[in-house]
């Protein structure tokens, strides 16, 4: 079983115009949609990304100039492409004073993403850059190996459970909670049989959760 209860990851494209006033929407789309693919870690750089390559369509190409912003996972990093029909006005990486209000777009983009550059064609250009994320794969789950070996575990138990019926050979997002719910029933009914306290278990449970979102591990 490759992936259980897999976080579908599908390209999408916004067209939009370029306008200072749209860089806030835009943004706001990335949030939402990195909320919905789980991608927390990486949304406020992907946001700033947005921001400058959008601000710099609109710098060097012009205000009101149609573009497009398309989003992907080129393996497990997300890649951000804002296309625009100027083929001229390439962006440039540029060391801006330090008291300087401008010129520090791609300098930006260059510092918080893994890497970047400029697709070329007859009636367009793509200016992309790419951020890495903590996933094992495009469509698994951040988490690190915690979230990892939960996700193994609910893949045998729901396969284990005959009234679930099965579409393929992962589990549906749905499907895998109800799963998540048996498995710490039953273990917690594994833990009152041999005499544990479940109250206490659960609050120790709930600690070493908390303790790990505090140190970034999902």
């Amino acid at each position: 079983m490759e992936c259980t209860s897999c976080v579908p990851r599908k390209p999408w494209v916004i067209p939009f115009v370029a306008e200072s006033r749209e860089v806030p929407a835009l943004r706001r789309i990335m949030r939402l949609r990195l909320g919905l693919w789980g991608l927390y870690e990486v949304s406020e750089a992907a946001q700033l990304c947005v921001t400058e390559l959008v601000s710099n369509v609109i710098t060097h190409v012009g205000s009101g100039t149609p573009a497009t912003l398309a989003v992907s996972m080129n393996g497990t990093h997300l890649r951000i492409e804002v296309h625009d029909p100027d083929a001229r006005a390439l962006p440039t990486l540029v060391e801006a004073a330090a008291d300087s209000e401008g010129g520090r777009g791609m300098a930006l983009v260059d510092a918080v993403a893994d890497r970047w550059g400029v697709l070329l064609h007859p009636d367009r250009k793509v200016t992309w850059c790419e951020l890495s994320t903590r996933l094992r794969s495009s469509h698994g789950h951040s988490g690190g190996a915690r979230v990892a070996r939960a996700g193994a575990l609910l893949g045998f138990y729901g396969a284990a459970q005959p009234s679930r019926a099965m579409a393929s050979s992962t589990l549906s997002v749905a499907v895998a909670e109800e799963a998540a719910i048996d498995v710490i029933a039953d273990l917690l009914h594994w833990l009152q049989a041999h005499g544990r306290d479940v109250d206490e278990a659960l609050d120790r449970a709930q600690m070493h959760l908390e303790a790990a979102m505090g140190r970034g591990d999902g």
